[in-house]
């Protein structure tokens, strides 16, 4: 039976889809364009860099053509088309759409995933005997808005505080608790330091998801790993970041006002010391997640088959398909975390022959995913990216975004287009992706 939740979600996109449609086909007159490739689009619209094939994807469907065309969402696209050999050995073709690496974007939760690949990353160079993501972790406090997790041996082992529970809940449902415990454990210079040396030199990740202030964040807990009885395996002290980091492109102003409580207050937000990962930065660290071989060997991090396997197996699973407990009830439904192809529709049931594995961003008026398709039935793969502003009072922090009329329709259309023209994309070699089918490792 569905939950009351489910059935809203489900009228809002709906509504959204409809809004879209309608408008667009109206300032069409109700003419719906065949799949062609014009060059530079319709109206001159092409900006510098940007690509044809990708801009008349977007101009051949209306639901897309409306958002992509104005300026206020901010959109900004990332598909890059991937090309097999014999051998199987992939090569990447880039095509973009509006990217603008001046243009600041909060990225929410995508930080999650530099932030799950550097403390597995982090574990493996520690070196430390019995300190590994099944590990229960310890978080102590040393400073002020800093929280304790202290330590326990549930039986469940679902509910262990350890890194590897940590990631699981990050990637599978975006858990902010969860990152905060991992940003405590990196440190937020070594965090920064390891993504300028990985080739992220204009990454910037320096908050946690809680109301601390920028001198807050630069102070991270005392961390400690346990055996199950309790011995402690290892300690780290709190730490302490002296480089006050801001962003690199300057100060960093958006919305005509921003909601502080209760209070509207009429100027905008300031993102100056918010966290920072350009599009291009994310869509590479996907990438090279899910096919190391495809970066230079100082660009990829310290991993293990095991935990390539261990991470491509969270990033593309379901709450419920993943087999972690405390994700079970049905708020968690399969398209939680899914919003190209998807749009987060409670109703939509999982196809098995198609594996998304992704990250996603929601917060302050901006939605995004990064994304993979791996779509065994028609065998073809691709990467998409994408992120848009939804946010037409234009106020910060008020929570009223346009996410479920107008974002979330928008990206559930984008992935489906796209994932339709590379089902019948002409390939010299259809990709073998026994490799993102196979079994991984739950633990």
């Amino acid at each position: 039976m569905k939950t009351l939740r489910q059935s809203r979600a489900t009228i809002y996109y709906m509504i959204g889809v409809a809004f879209l449609l309608t408008i667009t086909l109206a300032a069409n007159g109700f003419r719906l364009t065949p799949l062609l490739l014009r060059r530079g689009g319709r109206g001159g619209r092409l900006t510098p860099g940007d690509s044809q094939l990708l801009d008349s994807l977007l101009n051949t469907n209306p639901l897309l053509k409306r958002v992509a065309t104005n300026p206020q969402y901010e959109l900004q696209i990332i598909y890059t088309q991937i090309n097999r050999d014999a051998q199987n050995r992939p090569t990447f073709i880039p095509h973009t759409y509006h990217l603008n690496p001046q243009q600041y974007f909060n990225p929410a939760s995508l930080v999650k995933l530099p932030v799950v690949v550097l403390s597995l990353e982090k574990l493996n160079d520690l070196h430390q005997a019995g300190v590994n993501r099944r590990t229960i972790m310890a978080t102590g406090t040393a400073w002020r808005c800093q929280t304790p997790v202290p330590f326990t041996a549930p039986a469940d082992s679902d509910r262990t505080t350890t890194v590897g529970n940590y990631i699981k809940r990050m990637l599978l449902v975006s858990d902010n608790a969860a990152y905060n415990r991992l940003y405590e454990f990196l440190g937020q210079r070594p965090l920064n330091q390891r993504l300028q040396e990985l080739g992220y030199p204009n990454a910037r990740i320096t908050r946690r998801f809680a109301p601390c202030d920028t001198a807050a964040n630069r102070h991270t807990n005392p961390i400690s790993f346990h055996t199950p009885q309790g011995d402690t395996i290892y300690k780290q002290p709190a730490q302490y970041n002296s480089t006050a980091y801001r962003s690199p492109l300057g100060r960093v102003l958006k919305g005509r006002a921003h909601q502080a409580g209760r209070r509207i207050i009429p100027e905008p937000y300031d993102f100056t010391t918010a966290n920072h990962l350009p599009l291009p930065d994310i869509t590479a660290l996907l990438q090279s997640t899910l096919f190391p071989e495809s970066v230079p060997t100082p660009q990829r991090p310290h991993l293990t088959p095991n935990d390539y396997a261990f991470l491509r197996r969270y990033l593309h699973a379901t709450p419920h398909e993943s087999g972690f407990h405390p994700y079970t009830p049905a708020r968690y439904f399969d398209a939680y975390k899914k919003y190209l192809y998807y749009g987060r529709n409670p109703d939509l049931s999982h196809q098995s022959a198609l594996r998304i594995y992704n990250i996603v961003g929601m917060s302050h008026g901006y939605l995004a995913d990064v994304a993979y398709f791996a779509d065994s039935l028609h065998q073809s793969e691709f990467l998409l990216s994408a992120v848009l502003y939804v946010n037409q009072d234009g106020i910060i922090n008020d929570g009223a975004y346009e996410y479920e009329s107008i974002g979330l329709p928008f990206l559930a259309q984008l992935g489906r287009h796209i994932q339709q023209y590379e089902a019948q994309r002409p390939r010299q070699y259809r990709p073998v992706l026994a490799e993102f089918f196979a079994s991984e490792p739950v633990h």
